[in-house]
């Protein structure tokens, strides 16, 4: 039986991102999980902060019963078939798994871009800029990819409660979202806007949503796209680059973030 770990408890997004931290906390491989170390430590953190008085919410509760019911399953005997085959498509641990690399990928974008935004806060800019700049441009207001992601999450919150249709497809990647955003410009036309929150809305999935978020951050850093809005509390929009051209001349780009995100 592994210590006890020290709990400060700390409040977290959700019970994703604890899970998450007591992975990396211990070095565990993600992929192998030792699933009653976990769920034990797990109920530890829950009763703590009963204890504390501090509520969870639901789907830390839920959460909780997924590594229960997990934790029974792996209880069970394997078919030695299927175990002398190395086949490990019936790992219990498998789609928690996955969705904790989901995160993960997800989490690490928000702070990649939460560090960007503290930098630019620290960064000032030259008042002599507008003797340079036309009257007739309209750069829009300053907006970051900071503010795509607020926007981001404000939109999975909204559609937690609506219906949705898982369909039995081949799991949509990055790459494909950024083909997709590829022609949506060019279906709209030259110096036309894609209004980002809009595709958004048009996706069926969670999983699919995510992916489409991760292209536009994977176009911003191309420099494929840049991301604008007009007015104060406007629509956030997606305007082509002067590299657009260049980065979809091949799909050498798009090769290389299909193994990136493997």
């Amino acid at each position: 039986m592994s210590s006890p770990l020290n709990f400060h408890l700390a409040q977290y997004d959700g019970p994703l991102d604890l899970l998450l931290d007591l992975i990396r906390k211990q070095q565990i491989d993600i992929k192998d999980i030792p699933i009653a170390t976990i769920t034990s430590q797990y109920l530890e953190y829950m009763e703590k902060a009963r204890e504390m008085d501090i509520d969870l919410g639901a789907e830390f509760v839920y959460m909780a019963a997924t590594l229960i019911h997990i934790k029974s399953k792996m209880l069970l005997p394997r078919d030695p078939a299927l175990a002398e085959e190395g086949d490990t498509s019936d790992d219990p641990r498998q789609e928690l798994v996955d969705r904790l690399l989901e995160h993960e990928r997800f989490k690490n974008a928000a702070e990649m871009l939460q560090q960007k935004r503290m930098i630019e806060e620290n960064v000032w800019s030259n008042p002599q800029i507008k003797s340079f700049v036309s009257e007739d441009d309209d750069p829009g207001l300053a907006i970051t990819l900071f503010d795509l992601v607020k926007a981001f999450g404000e939109m999975l919150d909204r559609v937690k409660n609506r219906p949705v249709y898982e369909v039995e497809s081949a799991d949509v990647t990055v790459a494909d979202m950024m083909r997709y955003l590829r022609d949506q410009f060019l279906q709209v036309g030259p110096d036309q806007p894609v209004f980002i929150m809009r595709v958004f809305e048009l996706q069926r999935t969670r999983r699919a949503m995510i992916a489409l978020f991760l292209a536009v951050l994977e176009m911003v850093r191309m420099q494929a796209v840049v991301v604008t809005q007009k007015d104060l509390f406007g629509e956030i929009a997606l305007q082509r680059h002067g590299s657009f051209d260049q980065v979809f001349a091949s799909e050498q780009p798009m090769a290389a973030i299909d193994k990136d995100y493997i």
